[in-house]
């Protein structure tokens, strides 16, 4: 049987305070349920519920820990003109 690869997963979510989380996973759907039940990152338990709006997949850790790293660091409006380019819809970026 052949080994399959772990993939890795950077993510964006839009809680209901219309701010964005930014969070690594192997498993984002799995990820996205723990947030929503309270058990996520400690931002996102008090702007319940939170919404996948954006993801990318990456072969590493290291590759997706970066990309995370990367985005957190921008600015709000940053932020949005590059879920802009990757085509999210405008009603997930509106304040």
């Amino acid at each position: 049987m052949e080994k399959q690869s772990k993939k890795y997963y950077f993510y964006v979510l839009r809680c209901r305070d219309a701010t964005f989380y930014t969070g690594f996973s192997t498993d984002v759907t799995k990820r996205v349920k723990t947030h929503n039940l309270g058990k996520g990152a400690k931002y996102t338990r008090n702007r319940r519920p939170v919404e996948l709006i954006y993801y990318e997949e990456f072969q590493t850790k290291s590759q997706a820990l970066k990309k995370e790293y990367a985005f957190k660091h921008l600015t709000r409006k940053q932020k949005e003109d590059y879920l802009r380019e990757h085509r999210v819809s405008e009603e997930f970026l509106l304040k």
